[in-house]
């Protein structure tokens, strides 16, 4: 088989010449849907099933199957076609190419990626290859906000093993952390500002339970880390308080961001704060307050002796000429939802720089290779007629 590097290239810029802007992010974002009607489009003269899903409107996710024997494993190869905002960007959906990068809002995160996802499939289909298992590749909305996409593919499909094609520099991600969004409210008294007899200033009430937070925060970080992405972490991300400057605040919302590792849960994270809570209302009658948690997301971990890692990491040494680095990374991916749903998942992509920055690019060398291991990884996975798949 052989990598058709141009139309490669012709197409990640293509890709990156459509605006997909993630409306939930950024008022009037455009969506998937037109990214969606491309890569549709581009399948079309595979020999693929090609399926397309709105988990809410306009939120659109193409799923392409190129169909095996029946005779082996399946594997999933998942992007995200979904991009943050440009503001201040001088050249967003450019796609232009200099000293061996293509730039653009989501050259690296991950249009990159996905381009390598499609040429892989495109490279084994028109080598008339026939694979033991299916194989798909899943072009998913939304994992910059609320990965509606992947957490509605789950639903449909399980395939024996997924790559979660986030850029890694052409390394192997076999962890990342999870996040707890939480919110908490501190309950005051309104008054006017020299009855301080009748006023409950929830304002300096949210200000205790601030000070305890980051007592909290300072005892995460003391923890034992994990042995890939560290410690677990928290921060106090929007702070909302007060009806005016001579009235006593009758109420404060705190909204937080909690990293977590592999290992914590939900309910593990609630306990810490809501003892917090505890502790405050217990030394003073006048302290009221609630917790809640509004989203979730699990931490991901694989071992490194899991069937499709080995596998990966296998074609990774062929096509590098060296062994892969394993490693950890601390943003939350999509690979967390896959693994949830007891499809054995890892992570690997391409290289770059500038995700959600005003400069963003990939490095075309990096997704060529990507793509090329993708493939191989594919065909030893899925395994070839006649010939079985090997660490399935």
């Amino acid at each position: 088989m052989k990598l058709d590097r141009e139309h490669l290239f012709r197409t990640l810029s293509e890709l990156v010449r459509i605006n997909s802007i993630n409306p939930t992010l950024v008022a009037g974002g455009a969506g998937e849907r037109e990214i969606g009607t491309y890569i549709a489009g581009w399948m079309k003269s595979l020999p693929v099933r090609v399926e397309t899903f709105e988990p809410e409107p306009g939120r659109v996710s193409v799923l392409a199957t190129l169909p095996g024997s029946g005779q082996g494993p399946a594997l999933m190869l998942n992007a995200h076609v979904d991009t943050v905002g440009v503001e201040g960007m001088p050249e967003p959906f450019s796609g232009a190419i200099r000293d061996g990068r293509l730039y653009g809002r989501g050259a690296y995160d991950m249009k990159g990626s996905l381009a390598a996802c499609m040429a892989a499939l495109k490279t084994i289909a028109d080598a008339g290859v026939k694979l033991g298992g299916d194989l798909m590749v899943a072009a998913v909305a939304d994992e910059e906000y609320g990965s509606l996409g992947t957490a509605d593919l789950v639903t449909r499909v399980k395939p024996d093993a997924a790559i979660v094609t986030e850029p890694t520099a052409n390394r192997v991600c076999l962890a990342h952390k999870g996040y707890a969004w939480i919110e908490v409210e501190t309950h005051g008294r309104a008054a006017h500002g020299s009855k301080f007899e009748l006023g409950i200033d929830a304002n300096m009430r949210m200000g205790r339970f601030l000070a305890r937070l980051d007592q909290l925060e300072q005892e995460l970080r003391s923890r034992t880390p994990h042995a890939l992405v560290g410690p677990p972490s928290l921060h106090a991300a929007m702070l909302q308080g007060g009806e005016g400057l001579s009235t006593y605040s009758p109420g404060c919302v705190l909204k937080i961001e909690r990293r977590t590792i592999p290992g914590e849960g939900e309910a593990q994270v609630m306990t810490e704060i809501q003892a917090i809570l505890d502790r405050l209302s217990a030394a003073d009658p006048t302290f009221h307050a609630s917790a809640r948690c509004f989203f979730f997301r699990d931490a991901f971990e694989v071992s490194r002796e899991a069937g499709i890692v080995r596998t990966l990491a296998g074609c990774a040494a062929s096509r590098l000429g060296r062994e892969p680095e394993y490693f950890g990374d601390t943003p939350w991916m999509d690979s967390a939802l896959t693994s949830g749903a007891g499809i054995e998942t890892v992570v690997f992509g391409p290289g770059g720089a500038g995700a959600h920055a005003i400069e963003e690019w990939v490095d075309l060398e990096s997704v060529a290779a990507t793509a090329e291991i993708l493939a191989a990884t594919a065909m030893e996975y899925c395994g070839v007629r006649g010939h079985p798949a090997h660490g399935a």
